[in-house]
């Protein structure tokens, strides 16, 4: 279903999430005040301006309210960041995203509505961090500070096993959300799945107990 996206800020993780839902075929009102970065992304968006976005009568005209979600990606610009958040706050869109770039700014913006808070840094350190202390762990993404989900590679330890005769739930209290398998994905697989070496493993859990799942399971 497409659905209408505003992106405020070209940058690095602006510019991504622009390219990204254009590809996926929603329709993307890409905003900056760098003339050169709004030129870059007219090929990548369905409208391209340069605009402030700290001014609530060009965010008028520019009809932000019929937009379902909008994504605020300011740089270091933090003040501008918070005022455009407060803007579309007091325009009710619905669905306000705010890259954050510190604590202080994710409080700011918390407390002033933002739906979502992003720290594409921090979120990204975390997850190659888990990669890099470890060669079973594929992906790793951080859900709250005491639950994540985690892909884990099956090892010779678990395979041709089926889950319910792993029970991994009641042992290590984590649950498998689902199976990649080469290019094919099992979502929320049965009891009767059967485990082969190499698969890729999708569990959610508290951390404690997928860390220990992950150093003694498998």
């Amino acid at each position: 279903m497409k659905k209408q996206f505003a992106v405020v800020g070209l940058g690095r993780f602006g510019g991504s999430v622009c390219k990204e839902l254009y590809s996926m075929g929603h329709e993307v009102l890409a905003i900056d005040t760098n003339e050169d970065r709004v030129h870059d992304f007219a090929n990548f968006s369905t409208h391209a301006v340069v605009a402030n976005a700290t001014d609530e009568n060009t965010l008028l005209s520019l009809g932000i309210r019929n937009f379902e979600y909008v994504i605020v990606a300011i740089g270091d610009n933090i003040q501008a960041s918070i005022l455009c958040t407060l803007l579309l706050k007091e325009l009710n869109v619905k669905h306000v995203w705010v890259k954050a770039q510190n604590n202080y700014h994710h409080k700011v913006v918390e407390k002033i509505g933002a739906d979502r808070i992003i720290h594409p840094e921090k979120d990204m350190g975390v997850r190659i961090a888990h990669y890099l202390v470890s060669e079973k762990i594929i992906d790793y993404i951080e859900l709250s500070p005491d639950y994540s989900i985690m892909e884990l590679i099956a090892s010779h330890k678990v395979a041709n096993k089926t889950i319910q005769k792993l029970d991994i739930r009641a042992k290590y209290g984590c649950t498998i959300l689902g199976i990649k398998r080469g290019e094919d994905v099992i979502i929320t697989p049965f009891p009767d799945q059967l485990i082969l070496e190499k698969d890729i493993l999708i569990l959610i859990g508290h951390n404690n107990d997928l860390k220990k799942f992950e150093e003694e399971g498998i």
